[in-house]
Protein backbone atom coordinates (compact mmCIF):
# COMPACT_ATOMS: atom_id res chain seq x y z
CA UNK A 1 0.00 0.00 0.00
CA UNK A 2 1.48 2.97 -1.05
CA UNK A 3 1.01 6.80 0.64
CA UNK A 4 -1.53 8.00 -1.66
CA UNK A 5 -3.76 4.82 -0.09
CA UNK A 6 -5.73 5.39 2.47
CA UNK A 7 -8.99 3.42 3.97
CA UNK A 8 -12.66 4.37 4.05
CA UNK A 9 -13.93 1.45 5.36
CA UNK A 10 -13.30 -0.64 7.77
CA UNK A 11 -14.96 -3.63 9.20
CA UNK A 12 -14.11 -7.27 10.91
CA UNK A 13 -15.44 -10.66 10.04
CA UNK A 14 -14.31 -13.99 9.36
CA UNK A 15 -12.47 -14.77 5.88
CA UNK A 16 -12.98 -17.53 4.19
CA UNK A 17 -11.58 -18.76 0.30
CA UNK A 18 -13.40 -21.51 -2.25
CA UNK A 19 -11.53 -24.56 -2.45
CA UNK A 20 -9.57 -24.46 -5.38
CA UNK A 21 -9.67 -27.83 -6.01
CA UNK A 22 -13.55 -28.52 -5.48
CA UNK A 23 -14.93 -24.85 -6.06
CA UNK A 24 -17.35 -25.89 -3.66
CA UNK A 25 -16.50 -26.07 -0.52
CA UNK A 26 -15.35 -23.17 1.61
CA UNK A 27 -11.41 -23.15 3.36
CA UNK A 28 -11.20 -20.81 6.32
CA UNK A 29 -8.46 -17.88 5.13
CA UNK A 30 -8.30 -17.01 9.48
CA UNK A 31 -8.80 -18.46 12.50
CA UNK A 32 -10.72 -15.42 13.98
CA UNK A 33 -12.32 -12.88 12.93
CA UNK A 34 -10.04 -10.05 11.34
CA UNK A 35 -10.00 -6.61 9.98
CA UNK A 36 -11.35 -6.19 6.61
CA UNK A 37 -10.95 -2.38 4.87
CA UNK A 38 -11.71 -0.74 1.32
CA UNK A 39 -8.67 1.30 0.39
CA UNK A 40 -8.64 4.27 -1.62
CA UNK A 41 -5.88 4.69 -4.17
CA UNK A 42 -6.11 8.51 -5.64
CA UNK A 43 -2.63 8.35 -7.87
CA UNK A 44 -4.37 5.42 -9.86
CA UNK A 45 -7.88 6.02 -9.08
CA UNK A 46 -8.85 2.44 -7.73
CA UNK A 47 -10.01 0.86 -4.73
CA UNK A 48 -9.05 -2.39 -3.03
CA UNK A 49 -10.23 -4.80 0.02
CA UNK A 50 -7.46 -5.78 1.97
CA UNK A 51 -7.07 -7.91 5.12
CA UNK A 52 -4.14 -8.99 6.83
CA UNK A 53 -4.05 -11.75 9.24
CA UNK A 54 -0.68 -11.37 11.32
CA UNK A 55 1.80 -11.29 8.74
CA UNK A 56 0.26 -12.42 6.02
CA UNK A 57 -2.35 -10.89 3.29
CA UNK A 58 -4.98 -13.09 3.05
CA UNK A 59 -7.50 -10.63 0.95
CA UNK A 60 -5.75 -8.36 -1.83
CA UNK A 61 -8.89 -7.56 -4.35
CA UNK A 62 -8.94 -4.85 -6.63
CA UNK A 63 -12.49 -3.59 -7.42
CA UNK A 64 -13.96 -3.11 -11.07
CA UNK A 65 -17.46 -2.86 -12.27
CA UNK A 66 -17.88 -6.36 -13.11
CA UNK A 67 -17.45 -7.84 -9.96
CA UNK A 68 -21.20 -8.68 -7.38
CA UNK A 69 -20.95 -9.17 -3.75
CA UNK A 70 -23.53 -11.81 -3.05
CA UNK A 71 -25.72 -12.41 0.43
CA UNK A 72 -25.57 -15.67 0.47
CA UNK A 73 -27.31 -15.52 4.29
CA UNK A 74 -28.00 -13.66 6.96
CA UNK A 75 -24.43 -13.15 8.12
CA UNK A 76 -22.17 -14.39 4.90
CA UNK A 77 -21.59 -12.78 1.60
CA UNK A 78 -19.15 -13.74 -1.45
CA UNK A 79 -17.31 -11.87 -4.20
CA UNK A 80 -15.57 -13.60 -7.03
CA UNK A 81 -11.99 -12.41 -8.17
CA UNK A 82 -11.36 -13.14 -11.51
CA UNK A 83 -7.74 -11.58 -11.45
CA UNK A 84 -7.04 -13.97 -8.38
CA UNK A 85 -8.90 -16.36 -9.62
CA UNK A 86 -10.47 -17.53 -6.66
CA UNK A 87 -13.68 -16.72 -4.63
CA UNK A 88 -13.88 -14.51 -1.13
CA UNK A 89 -16.40 -15.05 1.52
CA UNK A 90 -16.92 -13.44 4.68
CA UNK A 91 -18.75 -14.66 7.57
CA UNK A 92 -20.25 -11.35 10.16
CA UNK A 93 -21.30 -11.48 13.58
CA UNK A 94 -24.58 -9.78 13.00
CA UNK A 95 -26.77 -9.10 9.82
CA UNK A 96 -26.23 -5.30 10.34
CA UNK A 97 -22.35 -5.69 9.22
CA UNK A 98 -22.90 -7.72 6.31
CA UNK A 99 -25.38 -5.03 5.17
CA UNK A 100 -23.20 -1.91 5.50
CA UNK A 101 -20.41 -4.20 3.96
CA UNK A 102 -22.59 -4.88 0.68
CA UNK A 103 -23.59 -1.09 0.88
CA UNK A 104 -20.01 0.06 0.78
CA UNK A 105 -19.01 -2.65 -2.02
CA UNK A 106 -22.03 -1.49 -4.10
CA UNK A 107 -20.79 2.53 -3.67
CA UNK A 108 -17.13 1.16 -4.42
CA UNK A 109 -18.36 -0.57 -7.72
CA UNK A 110 -19.92 2.37 -8.81
CA UNK A 111 -17.24 4.44 -7.80
CA UNK A 112 -14.75 2.12 -9.95
CA UNK A 113 -17.06 2.27 -12.49
CA UNK A 114 -17.44 6.46 -13.01
CA UNK A 115 -13.66 6.13 -12.90
CA UNK A 116 -12.93 4.16 -15.95
CA UNK A 117 -15.52 5.81 -18.08
CA UNK A 118 -13.93 9.04 -17.09
CA UNK A 119 -10.23 7.34 -17.97
CA UNK A 120 -11.63 6.00 -21.12
CA UNK A 121 -12.98 9.73 -22.08
CA UNK A 122 -9.90 11.22 -21.19
CA UNK A 123 -7.82 8.62 -23.45
CA UNK A 124 -10.31 9.34 -26.54
CA UNK A 125 -9.46 13.60 -26.15
CA UNK A 126 -6.32 13.07 -25.74
CA UNK A 127 -6.58 11.24 -28.82
CA UNK A 128 -8.32 13.39 -31.26
CA UNK A 129 -6.14 16.23 -29.62
CA UNK A 130 -2.79 14.10 -30.78
CA UNK A 131 -4.67 14.25 -34.27
CA UNK A 132 -5.69 17.48 -34.93
CA UNK A 133 -2.64 18.77 -34.31
CA UNK A 134 -0.70 16.53 -36.60
CA UNK A 135 -3.08 17.86 -39.26
CA UNK A 136 -2.38 22.11 -38.00
CA UNK A 137 1.61 21.82 -37.54
CA UNK A 138 2.48 21.45 -41.31
CA UNK A 139 -0.21 24.13 -42.15
CA UNK A 140 0.98 26.31 -39.73
CA UNK A 141 5.05 25.45 -41.11
CA UNK A 142 3.99 26.10 -44.23
CA UNK A 143 1.96 29.85 -43.58
CA UNK A 144 5.30 30.88 -41.47
CA UNK A 145 7.68 29.70 -44.92
CA UNK A 146 5.60 32.01 -47.48
CA UNK A 147 6.18 34.84 -45.39
CA UNK A 148 9.18 37.04 -45.49
CA UNK A 149 12.97 35.87 -44.84
CA UNK A 150 14.17 33.10 -42.43
CA UNK A 151 14.85 35.88 -39.62
CA UNK A 152 11.66 36.62 -39.57
CA UNK A 153 10.00 32.90 -39.98
CA UNK A 154 12.07 32.40 -36.97
CA UNK A 155 10.94 35.32 -35.12
CA UNK A 156 7.00 34.43 -36.20
CA UNK A 157 6.95 30.92 -35.46
CA UNK A 158 9.24 31.04 -32.55
CA UNK A 159 6.27 30.97 -30.07
CA UNK A 160 3.78 28.99 -31.83
CA UNK A 161 6.43 25.93 -32.49
CA UNK A 162 7.17 26.12 -28.38
CA UNK A 163 3.33 26.01 -27.99
CA UNK A 164 2.96 23.21 -30.38
CA UNK A 165 6.43 21.30 -29.01
CA UNK A 166 5.31 21.51 -25.28
CA UNK A 167 1.48 20.35 -26.91
CA UNK A 168 2.97 17.43 -28.99
CA UNK A 169 4.89 16.40 -25.95
CA UNK A 170 2.25 16.15 -23.78
CA UNK A 171 -0.24 14.59 -26.41
CA UNK A 172 2.89 12.23 -26.98
CA UNK A 173 3.39 11.14 -22.56
CA UNK A 174 -0.74 11.48 -22.76
CA UNK A 175 -0.72 8.75 -25.57
CA UNK A 176 2.54 6.32 -24.20
CA UNK A 177 0.09 6.22 -21.21
CA UNK A 178 -2.81 5.15 -22.76
CA UNK A 179 -0.67 2.44 -24.82
CA UNK A 180 0.50 1.37 -21.35
CA UNK A 181 -2.97 1.43 -20.61
CA UNK A 182 -4.27 -0.10 -23.25
CA UNK A 183 -1.65 -3.11 -23.10
CA UNK A 184 -2.38 -3.29 -19.25
CA UNK A 185 -6.32 -3.61 -20.25
CA UNK A 186 -5.45 -6.11 -23.02
CA UNK A 187 -3.43 -8.11 -20.25
CA UNK A 188 -6.09 -8.40 -17.85
CA UNK A 189 -8.61 -9.42 -20.45
CA UNK A 190 -6.87 -12.16 -21.53
CA UNK A 191 -6.37 -12.86 -17.99
CA UNK A 192 -10.05 -12.47 -17.58
CA UNK A 193 -10.73 -14.74 -20.39
CA UNK A 194 -8.28 -17.26 -19.43
CA UNK A 195 -10.02 -17.77 -16.21
CA UNK A 196 -13.65 -17.60 -17.59
CA UNK A 197 -12.32 -20.45 -19.51
CA UNK A 198 -11.00 -22.06 -16.23
CA UNK A 199 -14.16 -21.49 -14.97
CA UNK A 200 -16.19 -22.55 -17.70
CA UNK A 201 -14.10 -26.05 -17.16
CA UNK A 202 -15.10 -26.17 -13.82
CA UNK A 203 -18.50 -25.57 -14.55
CA UNK A 204 -18.22 -28.50 -16.70
CA UNK A 205 -17.06 -30.53 -14.66
CA UNK A 206 -19.24 -29.31 -12.24
CA UNK A 207 -21.93 -30.25 -14.16
CA UNK A 208 -20.72 -33.84 -15.10
CA UNK A 209 -20.38 -34.40 -11.77
CA UNK A 210 -23.88 -33.21 -10.91
CA UNK A 211 -24.97 -35.65 -13.44
CA UNK A 212 -22.86 -38.69 -12.01
CA UNK A 213 -24.12 -37.61 -8.45
CA UNK A 214 -27.59 -37.44 -9.35
CA UNK A 215 -27.45 -41.05 -10.93
CA UNK A 216 -25.60 -42.37 -7.38
CA UNK A 217 -28.14 -40.52 -5.63
CA UNK A 218 -31.05 -42.52 -7.72
CA UNK A 219 -29.54 -45.31 -7.09
CA UNK A 220 -28.74 -45.09 -3.26
CA UNK A 221 -32.64 -44.01 -3.17
CA UNK A 222 -33.59 -47.31 -4.76
CA UNK A 223 -31.16 -49.02 -2.09
CA UNK A 224 -32.75 -46.77 0.45
CA UNK A 225 -36.04 -47.97 -0.37
CA UNK A 226 -35.26 -51.74 -0.62
CA UNK A 227 -33.41 -51.20 2.72
CA UNK A 228 -36.78 -49.82 4.55
CA UNK A 229 -38.62 -52.37 3.26
CA UNK A 230 -36.77 -55.00 5.05
CA UNK A 231 -36.42 -52.73 8.09
CA UNK A 232 -40.15 -52.63 7.78
CA UNK A 233 -40.26 -56.36 7.39
CA UNK A 234 -37.94 -57.24 10.45
CA UNK A 235 -39.63 -54.81 12.43
CA UNK A 236 -43.14 -56.66 11.83
CA UNK A 237 -40.90 -59.79 12.68
CA UNK A 238 -39.85 -58.10 16.01
CA UNK A 239 -43.40 -56.92 16.67
CA UNK A 240 -45.05 -60.47 16.54
CA UNK A 241 -42.06 -61.68 18.68
CA UNK A 242 -42.52 -58.89 20.88
CA UNK A 243 -46.25 -59.52 21.22
CA UNK A 244 -45.63 -63.23 21.66
CA UNK A 245 -43.52 -62.44 24.39
CA UNK A 246 -45.38 -60.05 26.17
CA UNK A 247 -48.08 -62.70 26.12
CA UNK A 248 -45.74 -65.33 27.45
CA UNK A 249 -44.80 -62.56 30.31
CA UNK A 250 -48.58 -61.83 30.96
CA UNK A 251 -49.58 -65.52 31.21
CA UNK A 252 -46.63 -66.25 33.46
CA UNK A 253 -47.75 -63.14 36.21
CA UNK A 254 -51.28 -64.94 35.29
CA UNK A 255 -49.90 -67.86 36.93
CA UNK A 256 -48.09 -66.01 39.85
CA UNK A 257 -50.92 -64.63 40.85
CA UNK A 258 -53.24 -67.87 40.88
CA UNK A 259 -51.12 -69.47 42.90
CA UNK A 260 -50.55 -66.93 45.20
CA UNK A 261 -54.48 -66.70 45.17
CA UNK A 262 -54.31 -70.50 45.59
CA UNK A 263 -51.65 -69.92 48.32
CA UNK A 264 -54.01 -67.56 50.33
CA UNK A 265 -56.87 -69.90 50.19
CA UNK A 266 -55.31 -73.27 52.04
CA UNK A 267 -54.10 -70.55 54.53
CA UNK A 268 -57.83 -69.18 55.25
CA UNK A 269 -58.68 -73.04 54.90
CA UNK A 270 -56.35 -73.66 57.61
CA UNK A 271 -57.64 -71.14 59.56
CA UNK A 272 -60.97 -71.98 59.34
CA UNK A 273 -60.30 -75.49 60.27
CA UNK A 274 -58.57 -74.18 63.49
CA UNK A 275 -61.46 -71.60 64.12
CA UNK A 276 -64.20 -74.69 63.78
CA UNK A 277 -62.22 -76.59 66.46
CA UNK A 278 -63.54 -73.82 69.08
CA UNK A 279 -66.55 -73.45 67.78
CA UNK A 280 -68.21 -74.73 71.08
CA UNK A 281 -66.19 -72.77 73.33
CA UNK A 282 -66.60 -70.09 71.65
CA UNK A 283 -70.46 -71.04 71.88
CA UNK A 284 -70.43 -71.50 75.85
CA UNK A 285 -69.26 -68.52 76.36
CA UNK A 286 -71.72 -66.53 74.10
CA UNK A 287 -74.46 -68.02 75.99
CA UNK A 288 -72.83 -66.86 79.36
CA UNK A 289 -72.05 -63.43 77.94
CA UNK A 290 -76.35 -63.26 76.77
CA UNK A 291 -76.95 -64.75 80.59
CA UNK A 292 -75.16 -61.87 81.92
CA UNK A 293 -75.83 -59.51 79.05
CA UNK A 294 -79.78 -59.96 80.45
CA UNK A 295 -78.86 -59.75 83.90
CA UNK A 296 -77.32 -56.14 83.13
CA UNK A 297 -80.57 -55.54 81.50
CA UNK A 298 -82.47 -56.03 84.56
CA UNK A 299 -80.39 -53.94 86.68
CA UNK A 300 -79.99 -51.17 84.13
CA UNK A 301 -84.44 -50.87 84.10
CA UNK A 302 -84.14 -51.25 87.80
CA UNK A 303 -81.85 -48.16 87.81
CA UNK A 304 -83.88 -46.24 85.03
CA UNK A 305 -86.37 -46.77 87.50
CA UNK A 306 -84.40 -45.76 89.86
CA UNK A 307 -83.55 -42.66 88.03
CA UNK A 308 -86.88 -41.69 87.22
CA UNK A 309 -87.47 -41.79 91.00
CA UNK A 310 -84.79 -39.31 91.87
CA UNK A 311 -85.41 -37.19 88.85
CA UNK A 312 -89.07 -36.39 90.10
CA UNK A 313 -87.78 -35.37 93.51
CA UNK A 314 -84.94 -33.33 91.99
CA UNK A 315 -88.24 -31.72 90.31
CA UNK A 316 -90.06 -31.51 93.62
CA UNK A 317 -87.14 -30.51 95.36
CA UNK A 318 -86.38 -27.28 92.57
CA UNK A 319 -90.21 -26.26 92.46
CA UNK A 320 -89.32 -26.14 96.60
CA UNK A 321 -86.65 -23.99 96.50
CA UNK A 322 -88.31 -21.64 93.35
CA UNK A 323 -91.02 -21.18 96.31
CA UNK A 324 -88.31 -20.41 98.94
CA UNK A 325 -86.70 -18.49 96.83
CA UNK A 326 -89.92 -16.75 95.86
CA UNK A 327 -91.05 -15.99 99.79
CA UNK A 328 -87.11 -15.19 100.80
CA UNK A 329 -87.21 -12.37 97.94
CA UNK A 330 -90.76 -11.25 99.56
CA UNK A 331 -89.13 -11.32 103.19
CA UNK A 332 -85.99 -9.32 101.75
CA UNK A 333 -88.46 -6.52 100.11
CA UNK A 334 -90.13 -6.49 103.70
CA UNK A 335 -86.93 -6.13 105.73
CA UNK A 336 -85.77 -3.35 103.38
CA UNK A 337 -89.01 -1.52 104.00
CA UNK A 338 -88.74 -2.13 107.75
CA UNK A 339 -84.79 -0.49 107.50
CA UNK A 340 -86.20 2.26 105.46
CA UNK A 341 -88.60 3.27 108.44
CA UNK A 342 -85.85 2.61 110.79
CA UNK A 343 -83.38 4.76 109.33
CA UNK A 344 -86.53 7.55 109.04
CA UNK A 345 -87.33 7.03 112.84
CA UNK A 346 -83.86 7.61 113.62
CA UNK A 347 -83.57 10.84 111.42
CA UNK A 348 -86.35 11.93 113.77
CA UNK A 349 -84.36 11.04 116.66
CA UNK A 350 -81.91 13.15 115.79
CA UNK A 351 -84.13 15.90 114.99
CA UNK A 352 -85.74 15.81 118.04
CA UNK A 353 -82.43 15.80 119.94
CA UNK A 354 -81.06 18.59 117.88
CA UNK A 355 -84.26 20.49 118.67
CA UNK A 356 -84.23 19.91 122.57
Amino acid sequence: MGLQEQPIYTTRAHVFQIDPNTKKNWVPASKQAVTVSYFYDSSRNSYRIISVDGSKVIINSTITPNMTFTKTSQKFGQWADSRANTVFGLGFASEQQLSKFAEKFQEVKEAAKLARDKSQETVETLSNHSQESGRETPSTNQASSINGTDDEKISSVGPEAALLKSENERLKSAIELSNTNTKKWETELQTLRENNARLVDALQESSANVETWKKQLSVCKEESDTLREKIKDLEAQCNEADQEKQKNLQLTARVQELEAELQDKEQELENLRKQAEIIPQLMAECESITNKLQAAETKNQELEGRVEGLQGDIDDSRQKQGNMKVELKKFMDVLDGKIDELHEFRQGLSKLGLDN
